[in-house]
């Protein structure tokens, strides 16, 4: 009911802005966000809407979208705002991030010269945001705390505690461990810092759209020092960018930087394994939060590379102060067996979707859960009653055409996207590996074809599932 509502305000955004009703609305993924996103499909142009309760963060990045884009930064351009409805619309970037291309460049487990030049390009960009773009903000407006002070660090490193350490039954001495977090930050805050930080800078916040780099998610930035976002690029974890690589990248960086400002790499590199370490634990911290708690256990899938990064890092002896309890820490993190094996994640769901005649009876449902759903589509404008579609299916180009012209078609597909979304969550977060549906109409043959096709397009874009589409009538079982 809340979603439905939700989509209908979009809508209503939609047309005030544009003119005209939408042809059709998705909702997307957020991923860990708690945001809702919706891609709007009208006559003209697809772009994207954004519902949004928390007032501070929509403002903090309405604030920072408008004074990227007025610096020409490449950010995603923001067409509405309805601050009292706490929705906005903005460009439609696509679905392809860097983190998404880097998965399917790295089949072979090789980081190729494709791969390296796009992470050049994005460490060449960085010292934008950094120092242009920290050039007439007011780091009020940033949120959820205006600078990446000891606060911020301290909230990190409790994370990391309570979420991590402590659910992966870490042994720490409470006192002594406080008593590190407030020196290691205290050798933190001795770096400049009066740059844009924007905060969560990682693969899966820069889109690829039409050979262009967009950055994305930027809302959570402030205040701070210049280590902290290269950092969290070069160690994203699951990224697993190899040393030698990472090594290089961090040289683009600094001459990069050094256009903008004159940059000593020795003052730089003073500080930035610390920026590295602190990075890694927040990012553990989140994996634990996650994993551990929402059992969302894909999360824990990067804890090992998380640790082998933690790894290369402290015994190379880069941090300069006493943090006698937290190095046991890190040390108990990296001789531990079982957080370093790579958990295996329950198997992945499994949607099937079949078209079939009524005429020849229900489609047998063989899957491991059983049930699912049966969607009757017999109350569709038929294309079988045309001489001109006769020997055409629901696969075919004239079929298509005619079927997607009709408003309730639309309609009748989205309800059922909906109600799929809902229940696609809910079965991956309780571990379920499979669902069926079925389509059923008069001949099997065109209306059942046509939606069991969109529906394995729709999920294919959306969900993390393996799709198996058969159409019973068409002899495709």
């Amino acid at each position: 009911m809340i979603q439905n509502i939700i989509t209908d305000k979009i809508a209503s955004k939609y047309r005030e802005w544009s003119g005209e009703a939408p042809v059709a609305i998705e909702p997307l993924s957020a991923h860990g966000s708690d945001r809702k996103y919706f891609r709007i499909k009208g006559l003209r142009k697809t772009i994207m809407g954004a519902y949004n309760s928390d007032k501070a963060e929509n403002r903090a990045f309405i604030t920072l979208t408008t004074h990227f884009h007025s610096l020409e930064l490449p950010v995603p351009e923001l067409y509405h705002y309805d601050q009292a409805e706490n929705i906005y619309l903005i460009e439609d970037l696509g679905d392809q991030t860097l983190f998404s291309f880097l998965k399917k460049q790295r089949e072979e487990n090789i980081f190729s010269e494709t791969l390296v030049a796009l992470y050049e390009q994005v460490v060449s960009i960085l010292p934008r945001f950094q120092v242009k773009g920290a050039s007439d903000i007011d780091f009020n407006i940033c949120y959820p705390r205006h600078s990446f002070d000891k606060q911020s660090m301290l909230w990190d490193l409790n994370y990391f505690k309570y979420y991590f350490l402590r659910p992966a039954k870490i042994f720490f001495n409470e006192q002594k461990l406080e008593d590190d977090f407030h020196c290691f930050s205290d050798f933190l805050l001795q770096a400049q810092s009066e740059y844009f930080l924007y905060r969560d800078f990682q693969s899966r916040n820069i889109m690829m759209n039409d050979g262009k780099l967009y950055f994305i998610d930027y809302q959570g930035g402030r205040r701070g020092p210049l280590q902290y976002d290269v950092a969290s690029l070069l160690f994203d974890a699951k990224a697993d960018i190899p040393p030698d690589i990472r090594n290089h990248l961090l040289e683009v960086y600094l001459s990069a930087l050094n256009q903008y400002i004159p940059i000593q790499p020795a003052a730089f590199m003073e500080h930035y394994y610390g920026f590295v370490l602190i990075r890694i634990m927040q990012a553990l911290g989140a994996y634990g939060y996650r994993g551990f708690y929402q059992r969302k256990l894909q999360f824990l899938q990067s804890v090992p590379y998380a640790i082998q990064n933690l790894e290369s890092i402290i015994f190379s002896n880069q941090i300069p102060v006493v943090i006698d309890e937290l190095r046991t820490v890190w040390e108990q993190l990296i001789e531990s067996g079982k957080l370093r094996k790579k958990i295996s994640v329950p198997s992945q769901l499994t949607v099937t979707i079949i078209s079939f005649s009524y005429k020849n009876g229900l489609p047998v449902d063989d899957s491991p859960h059983g049930g699912g759903f049966i969607f009757d589509c017999r109350s569709l404008p038929n294309p079988g009653r045309y001489p001109e579609y006769k020997y055409s299916t629901g696969k075919d180009t004239n079929v298509v055409n005619f079927l997607e012209k009709k408003v309730e078609v639309i309609q009748f597909l989205n309800y059922i996207y909906k109600l799929l979304d809902q229940v696609i969550t809910n079965y991956q977060e309780r571990n379920f590996t499979s669902l069926t549906v079925a389509f059923g109409c008069t001949g099997g043959q065109h209306r059942s074809v046509y939606c069991a096709g969109q529906l394995a397009e729709y999920l294919e874009k959306m969900h993390a599932v393996e799709i198996i589409c058969r159409h019973r009538e068409l002899g495709q079982e």
